[in-house]
């Protein structure tokens, strides 16, 4: 049964990793669940490094920062090489498909075309933030947060313009990471 996962989104600033954070975490918290969700980014506006944590528990989280990450998300080769040595040896690694990984590592790897996928099949990279959160919510799944939460959560943070293809964008990135 679900007791407590860490997560850390990274990327390069202006993918969005924070907003998907924040989405998680939003989700989780309505969801009934123990959530805190803290971001650290470079001066760069836009271009600089990029990470966002999330922490969900059933119980009480007694420190605001993920100590052991059990899945991290790397969408770029900078944030991967800067980030990979905090996940966990049993944890999970999802990458884009752009980032060269060490294969021979203990950890579980997904290689996904998420940049790509966001460009290419729904027409602009501003969505590869919620493909991964599709995807990170393929493998933590509805035992921790339901889909109408999740869906929910999406749509109360994002542009309501663009509600319909971040969602979509979400579905996408749950085909992904279940093949």
């Amino acid at each position: 049964m679900f007791q407590k996962i860490e997560l850390r989104l990274s990327g390069s600033g202006g993918q969005g990793v924070i907003l998907a954070a924040i989405i998680l975490a939003d989700a989780a918290i309505e969801e009934g669940k123990n959530a805190i969700q803290t971001q650290s980014y470079g001066p760069e506006a836009r271009g600089g490094a990029s990470k966002a944590e999330v922490i969900i528990s059933n119980d009480e989280i007694k420190f605001p920062k993920v100590t052991e990450c059990n899945i991290l998300l790397a969408l770029t080769q900078n944030s991967y090489d800067k980030y990979v040595a905090s996940l966990s040896k049993d944890g999970i690694l999802v990458v884009d498909e752009s980032v060269n990984v060490n294969m021979n590592a203990s950890f579980k790897i997904f290689k996904l075309p998420i940049l790509d996928t966001a460009q290419n099949k729904l027409g602009t990279h501003l969505v590869a933030n919620i493909i991964s959160v599709g995807a990170l919510y393929g493998l933590i799944g509805e035992e921790v947060i339901s889909r109408d939460v999740m869906v929910r959560s999406i749509s109360n943070r994002v542009p309501p313009v663009t509600v319909e293809k971040n969602l979509c964008a979400f579905e996408e990135g749950i085909k992904l990471i279940r093949g």
